[in-house]
């Protein structure tokens, strides 16, 4: 895993553990108004989104320190539809932290309402991520493929969503039948 770029392939499970360590300080932000941790989370995004996983702090504590206790296998997915899903996170958690610090500065509780709004997206999509696999940003991105907004070359096997879910699900039942 290279640090100056995001790799083709990640580990699903090691993303929806980045997922659940998200969702744990986004709903400690939501419940403690502590809006400063939107700044950390915006930190951690951007640089995941710019520079891959090994850029990102809470990606390398995950790899680090829980991913190693999982006994889960390996599940490879689309690096490509991960590094949308996490400029997407970058974005919200940008624009919150611009809007917290605007509501220190002005006062304005209409930039707190926002604040609390980007919370709760950002407590929704990290929980689908972590607690049902669903990526929502991950979603968007074969959205946009199909409309030809994001070419089918940037990521071959992100043309097909489903194909993906069939892949998924046919490898649980191997599991299973194991």
């Amino acid at each position: 895993m290279s640090s100056l770029r995001f790799p083709a392939v990640v580990d699903d499970v090691t993303v929806r553990l980045i997922a659940a360590v998200v969702l744990v300080v986004g709903v400690i932000a939501l419940a403690t108004s502590q809006w400063w941790l939107y700044a950390v989370l915006a930190v951690d995004f951007s640089l995941r989104a710019a520079f891959g996983p090994s850029a990102s702090p809470i990606a390398r504590l995950v790899q680090r320190w829980i991913r190693p206790s999982v006994p889960a296998p390996k599940r490879p997915t689309a690096g490509a539809p991960k590094r949308f899903a996490a400029t997407i996170g970058a974005v919200m958690t940008v624009a919150a932290t611009a809007l917290w610090v605007l509501s220190l500065v002005t006062g304005s509780s209409g930039a707190v309402v926002g604040v609390v709004v980007i919370g709760a997206v950002m407590v929704v999509f990290p929980a689908l991520e972590s607690i049902f696999g669903i990526c929502v940003g991950c979603i968007a991105f074969a959205g946009l493929m199909r409309l030809g907004v994001i070419p089918e070359e940037v990521c071959l096997e992100c043309a097909d969503i489903t194909k993906r879910r069939e892949r998924i699900l046919a490898e649980r039942a191997e599991r299973q039948a194991a």
